[in-house]
C-alpha cells in the first residue's frame, strides 16, 4: 500500500545541455538523443527519444515487477520472516528494518539519477543502471533468503534495496524521458495499476510459494528481473554523445539531493504533498499483518491470505478512480483539485479503519481509501513531472523528487514509534498507528493548495 515511487499539447523533444537543434524525429540523430532541442523551462512537455509499440507495456510490467519485489518483500514476506525470526520484537525489528533501507535507498537514489544523466555508455543513459541494478539486487535477495538472524537480514535487505534504487532512478527517468504529456496521466494510471497489481500478487504468490524464504525471496527477484531485463530490450535510450562534461564532485553530488524550495516553490510543495501521503500509506502498510493478526484476530498462517484479501479490494477500488481521473485530468489539464481532495478522501478511509471492529468492516474502510488512492496515484505523478525546473537533469530532479517517497521508510521508526506506545502497556497500539496514517494524509492534501503553476 505504497503510491508509487516515478502526459495536454504538443511534446518537445529534449536532451542534455549542449546539444543542437533541429533533429528530425526517428533520425539517427534523434535515435541517439543528438541534435534534440534544448529545454530549459519545466520538463512537462519532454521527451527524449520515439519509442516501439511494445514500450509502454514493457515500462508497466517493469514497474509490475519492481513493485512485487520491494513491497511484497517488505509489506509481508519481512514480517512473516521476523514473526519467525524473533516474535516478542518483530514490530521494532520491522520498523528498524526499514528504518535503515530507507536510509540507504534515500541517499542512493538521487546519486544514481544524477550518474544517469551523465551517462555515455553506448547502452544508453538509462539501460545500465535498470539492468545492473536488478542484477545486483537479485543477489541481494539470495542473501536475504539464508539470512539466520535479523541482523543478517537487515544487513541483506539493505544492500538489496541499494541495488534496486539503481533501477528505481533509471525506470522513473524514463516518465519524462518517453511519454509526452497529453498522456503522461493515464501512463501514470497505468503505472499505478501496476503497482496495485504487484502488491496484491505479492500476498498470492507468498500463500501459494513452499513455505521457505528461499521461494519467498527469490521468486519474487526472478520475476523482477526477467520485467526489467523485457524493458532494457524494447526501450530506445537516450545517448550522450557530446564533450565530455566537468568531473562530478563534492559540490555536483551534493546538488543531486537538493533544490531551493524558494526558487522552486511549485516542486517544493508537490514534493511535501508526495511526502506525507506515502508516509501515511507507508506506515499503515509495513504494519498490515501485524494489525491483522493482533487487532482483528486473523491466524499467523492465514496472513498472507488476508493480506492479499485486503490489497485486492483496495486494489480494485483504486481501479474505479485510477482510469476515470486520469482520463479526466488529461482531458481537462487540470491536476491539483484531483490531488487534494483524493488525498483527503484516502484520510477519510484510513480513520474510519482505524476504528474497525472484524475484517468484514475493515474491507469497506480500506475501499474507501483504495477509491481515494487510485486518485491521487493518477494525478500525482503526472503533477510532479510538470514542476520539474529543468530537463537537461530530469534523472537528478526525479531522483530529488523520490525522496518523497523514500524518506518515509528511513522516518518510519521516529514516526511510528511514539504512535504504537500510546496506551498500549506491553503490546503495540496498531489502532493509534492508523489514526496518525490518516492525520498525514490530510497534511499532504493541504500541501498542494499553495502551487500556481499546475492547475
Amino acid at each position: 500500500m505504497t503510491p508509487p515511487d516515478p502526459i495536454a499539447g504538443p511534446s518537445v523533444a529534449a536532451t542534455s545541455a549542449g546539444s543542437r537543434e533541429g533533429a528530425v524525429a526517428g533520425s539517427p540523430d534523434a535515435a541517439r538523443g543528438v541534435g534534440a532541442r534544448q529545454f530549459d523551462g519545466p520538463a512537462a512537455d519532454v521527451h527524449g527519444v520515439p519509442q516501439s509499440r511494445w514500450f509502454v507495456a514493457a515500462f508497466l510490467f517493469a514497474q509490475f515487477g519492481l513493485t512485487l519485489i520491494l513491497l511484497g518483500t517488505a509489506g509481508i514476506t519481512l514480517p512473516l520472516r521476523y514473526s519467525e525470526l524473533d516474535p516478542a520484537r518483530k514490530a521494532q525489528l520491522l520498523a528498524t528494518t526499514a528504518g535503515m533501507g530507507g536510509v540507504a535507498v534515500m541517499v542512493s537514489t538521487p546519486l544514481f539519477g544524477r550518474l544517469s544523466d551523465r551517462c555515455r555508455s553506448r547502452f544508453g543513459m538509462r539501460r545500465p543502471f535498470i539492468l545492473g541494478g536488478v542484477a545486483s539486487g537479485g543477489l541481494g535477495m539470495l542473501l536475504l533468503s539464508s539470512a539466520e538472524t535479523p541482523l543478517e537480514t537487515m544487513a541483506a535487505w539493505v544492500l538489496a534495496q541499494i541495488a534496486y534504487a539503481a533501477t528505481s532512478a533509471g525506470i522513473h527517468a524514463l516518465l519524462a524521458d518517453a511519454v509526452p504529456r497529453r498522456i503522461r496521466a493515464r501512463v501514470s494510471a497505468g503505472f499505478g495499476l501496476a503497482a496495485g497489481l504487484a502488491t496484491v500478487a505479492g500476498g498470492q504468490l507468498v500463500d501459494r510459494l513452499p513455505d521457505s524464504p528461499l521461494w519467498w525471496f527469490g521468486v519474487p527477484a526472478l520475476i523482477c528481473f526477467t520485467a526489467s531485463g523485457l524493458l532494457v530490450l524494447v526501450l530506445r535510450d537516450r545517448h550522450l554523445e557530446e564533450a565530455p562534461r566537468r568531473p562530478l564532485g563534492v559540490r555536483e553530488v551534493a546538488a543531486s539531493y537538493w533544490l531551493s524550495p524558494r526558487r522552486h516553490p511549485d516542486f517544493a510543495w508537490a514534493w511535501v504533498c508526495r511526502f506525507m501521503v506515502t508516509m501515511s500509506i507507508l506506515t499503515v502498510g509495513t504494519f498490515m499483518v501485524y494489525f491483522l493478526t493482533d487487532e482483528l484476530g486473523v491466524s499467523r498462517r492465514d496472513a498472507p491470505r488476508q493480506v492479499s484479501l485486503v490489497l485486492a479490494v483496495y486494489f480494485t477500488a483504486g481501479i474505479l478512480t485510477t482510469l476515470f481521473f486520469g482520463w479526466i485530468s488529461d482531458r481537462t489539464g487540470r491536476r491539483k483539485a484531483i490531488v487534494w481532495t483524493s488525498a483527503l478522501f484516502t484520510a477519510v478511509g484510513l480513520g474510519l479503519a482505524s476504528a474497525a471492529p472484524d475484517l468484514r468492516t475493515f474491507l469497506v474502510c480500506i475501499a474507501v481509501a483504495g477509491l481515494g488512492q487510485g486518485a491521487f496515484v493518477s494525478v500525482d505523478v503526472a503533477m510532479m513531472t510538470e514542476v520539474l525546473p529543468s530537463s537537461a537533469d530530469t534523472g537528478k530532479d526525479l531522483g530529488i523528487l523520490a525522496l518523497s517517497y523514500l524518506m518515509p521508510q528511513a522516518l518510519l521508526p521516529l514516526v511510528t514509534a511514539p504512535l504504537l506506545a500510546i496506551g498500549a502497556g506491553d503490546q503495540s497500539n496498531y489502532r493509534a498507528l492508523w489514526v496518525g496514517a490518516a492525520v498525514l494524509a490530510v497534511v499532504g492534501a493541504l500541501a498542494v493548495l499553495p502551487i500556481r503553476t499546475v492547475r
